[in-house]
Formats: C-alpha cells, structure tokens, sequence
C-alpha cells in the first residue's frame, strides 16, 4: 500500500481521467478483456464477477466502437493508484477541497468538444450504454456527472443521477427528494424553464468526488466545481457549452448537453440500486439531449449500481467529513473507517485514544457526534487505538474482549437513517452504538502479548524438502 505523509501531499495533483488511468496501468490495476462482449448483461456480469479487483476495459463490444472501463474505484488498492496517494492522503484531499474550494477556470477550448454532434444521433448507437441487471428496465447510464447551476442561486451542483434511455436523445433522469439537483430542477419549474444541463462521463476524479458529497457535507451554497478544484489543488477548466447556458468541465470523455423537461415525464426504472434491492418503478422527469459531445478515442465509464464502486465513491468523502466533526468535537477521537459490509455508509469503526480518567465518556459522545455527523449511521462502534479498525478479525477480538452487553450497549431509538433500509420505516430506525473500548487505567491489565521484534522470512528461506530428522511427513 502507497504511504503518504500528510506532508508530503502535492499542492497541486493531476487528476484528470486520463491520468488515472495511466496510473492504474502503471501499478497493474487495470486490465484488458480478450474476448468481445456484449452490453446487453454481459458486461455488468463481469464487471460484478471481478468487483473488487482490477479495473477491467473491455474494448472489443458488440456494435459499439468505444471501450468500456468498470470497476475503476472499486476498492481501497484502485483509487490508491489512481490518485497516486494512499488512502489518507485521499481523505487530505478531501478535507483540503472542502475547506479551500477553487473556482474554475474559463477557457476558450476543450478535449471533451473534439467531436460534437447535434443532429442525427442516436445515444443507444453512439455509446455502449449497458443494461445491468436482468430485472432492469433498460440501459442506464450510471457513471454520468450531472453539472447545472440553480436558477435561483447561481451554484453550479455536480451530482451523480442515473439515466435511462427511452429515445434516440431522450432519457429518464432519477430525482430523488431532498438532493440538490431536484431542488434547483423545482425551482426551474416554479418559473416556468427547462433546466439547462451537462452530463460528463469519464470525468476528473476531483469532479467524481465532489459529485459523490451529499447535502451534509457541502452545503447548497458551495460551488461543487469550486470544490473539484480544491481537491487537485488548482481550479479545474471549464468550456461554455454549445446550446446550453452552461460551464461545462473541459476534461471529459463524453459530454450530453441538454434541459430538464418539467412539463414531460415517463417511466424509469427498475433498477439495481447501491443497497443490493431493486428500486421501485415510478415517474421521472426527461433529459432531452441537445448536443453529444467528446474526445477523441474516448473512453465510456459505466459503474454498476450495484457494485462496490457506487459505495467507494463516497467512503472517503464520508470519512473525511466524519472525522472533521468528531475531530472538532471529541478530543479523544484517532481515525474512523466507514466498513465495507455497511457499504461505505452505515457502519462506522472509531479510534479512540484514551490516557487518563478525564477522558473516560468520550467514546460514548463520539458514538451520539457520528450519528450526528452522518444521517446514515446506523451502528458505530468505538475501539481503542491498539485495534487496526481496517481489520475485521481484530475488530471483533475488541468485541469479544472488551465489550460487555449488559453495560455497553447504546441505543437511540426512532432515529432518521436512510430510506432504502427496507428493515426500518420509510427511513426510521433504532441507532446502535457498541463501547467496546477498555476503561481509562484498565489498559495494562487489556494489554496483549507482545513478540520480539524479527526479520520476516524470506521467499527463498521457505522450502518444501522435508528434512532427515521428520522424514516419516513424507
């Protein structure tokens, strides 16, 4: 794994799309597919075989010219390498972004306009848009920015918002209540408008990132493209769009230029939703598709809805933005890690350091700070700092150690959590918090056995010759 220093983060960082994939090319974390494919099915099925692992593209696909990339922030070792820092250096930037957006740059050409088209085209013919899951509705894009500017308040929101096709340039966009884009997607029909609209697919990473915030960590004020620009450490540029009053961001693959119809809706879904259950189908306004834009050779991003990149798109922001309030609030707070079988979302582990009496209850405000912190918690539990809270087994040893149920247990009942969570009601749902960490003074008696500190064994002092004294093994 990369190590990054705090101090040795870059003030500025590439992190265009095509960079990282260079990157990952270079630390062997991207694969090519040999044999042609489908995206009628096929190609989410592998992409859900192999999640976790490598980026795969596949370049060779029925009826399609383009190659796909899947999976290409689908773990830990994946966005290491695409952003060439470890995993706190991806939380640094995160934090730096969110406290010193950048605003764009304006300039007068751009990549993503190599090749334009606004007549005549067919978004299920130009692009390799997949159909996912066999229960889905149809083709989706799923890996697609959504960037507009509010028309009452002039902030560009960058968003992420599936898309599915229901016309050579036409698509069903998903809303859901509460987000950014449905507030400024109101306001435009309040005053009887089409809300103009960018889609950009295979966008900058920092722009990736900033669309994967939610309304608790920036708030609707802050320019998301401001802060894609923080992240990089230099403001990200931007092209006026062609048939939309628009800044669109000059480093994309693909560009869909288009308006919201406020007046037109159509059925949308269902689809396989990040929780692993299919969403509902139901009313969704249309994206009418003006202009499709992009590079030359591009290359089509496509996530899987249900897929561990949905979920690692927002595990750092997440965290970050856990530990700049826990951090802020309880001085005893070391680290947090937002876990893979929560989905990156509802489960969080805490490091905490306790060093003297004075510091005894603080695991327990961290537990009520993080529900705070995160709407979505649903179970936090608090360790002290000598468990790796990044490794399961020692997770759970501080659970059957240091945890005592009749004592340790909080709950916080009928709490707001996430509306997906079919267990609960419409959102609502008990909170619960596990103190699994060791009273303050009690640490010697909890202490583990320590081993001599000893060079590792070599792969050439390992052997499989059996030796004279044991030759009965063979």
């Amino acid at each position: 794994m990369l190590q990054t220093p705090h101090s040795l983060l870059p003030e500025v960082l590439d992190t265009r799309f095509r960079t990282a994939l260079r990157r990952l090319w270079a630390a062997g974390r991207l694969k090519t597919v040999g044999r042609r494919v489908s995206t009628e099915l096929e190609i989410a099925g592998l992409m859900k075989l192999a999640d976790g692992g490598p980026a795969l593209l596949f370049d060779s696909i029925d009826a399609h010219a383009l190659p796909v990339i899947g999976n290409l922030l689908c773990c830990q070792a994946n966005c290491e390498a695409a952003f060439g820092v470890d995993f706190r250096g991806i939380r640094e930037l995160v934090a730096r972004a969110m406290a010193n957006p950048l605003p764009p740059k304006v300039v007068d050409s751009a990549p993503a306009y190599a090749r334009t088209f606004a007549d005549g085209f067919d978004l299920g013919r130009e692009l390799p848009v997949l159909r996912h899951a066999p229960n889905d509705s149809g083709r989706f894009i799923t890996a697609g920015v959504v960037v507009v500017r509010d028309p009452e308040t002039g902030v560009y929101n960058a968003s992420y918002h599936r898309l599915q096709l229901v016309g050579p340039r036409r698509t069903a966009i998903k809303l859901d209540f509460g987000r950014h884009l449905r507030l400024a997607f109101e306001r435009a029909a309040k005053r009887g408008m089409r809300l103009p609209v960018a889609v950009c697919i295979g966008a900058d990473l920092a722009l990736q990132f900033a669309a994967a915030t939610m309304g608790s960590q920036l708030p609707e004020a802050v320019d998301e493209l401001a802060v894609a620009g923080g992240m990089c450490g230099q403001p990200i540029p931007v092209v006026k769009a062609q048939t939309q009053d628009l800044l669109v961001p000059a480093e994309s693959e693909i560009v869909l230029e288009g308006e919201l119809c406020p007046d037109q809706s159509v059925r949308e879904g269902p689809f396989g939703e990040f929780i692993g259950f299919e969403s509902p189908e139901g009313d969704a306004p249309v994206f009418e598709v003006s202009l499709l834009a992009h590079r030359d050779r591009p290359v089509y991003h496509a996530i899987n809805g249900y897929g561990r990149e949905t979920v690692m798109l927002r595990k750092y922001v997440l965290e970050a933005s856990l530990l700049r309030v826990l951090q802020s609030a309880v001085p005893v707070v070391v680290d947090a890690e937002m876990t893979a079988g929560g989905l990156h979302r509802f489960h969080a582990i805490v490091s905490v350091r306790k060093r003297s009496p004075q510091h005894e209850g603080f695991q327990r405000n961290a537990i009520m700070a993080a529900f705070g912190a995160l709407k979505d918690l649903d179970l936090v539990i608090v360790v002290d700092d000598d468990i790796d809270i990044r490794d399961p087994v020692d997770v759970e040893y501080a659970l059957a150690t240091r945890f005592e149920a009749s004592r340790d247990l909080v709950i916080v009942p009928q709490a707001r959590g996430h509306e997906y969570v079919r267990i609960g009601n419409a959102g609502v749902r008990a909170k619960l918090g596990i103190d699994a960490t060791v009273a303050a003074g009690e640490q010697e008696r909890f202490r583990r056995v320590e081993f001599a500190e000893v060079a590792r064994l070599r792969e050439s002092e390992l052997g499989d010759t059996v030796p004279a004294s044991l030759a009965w093994l063979s």
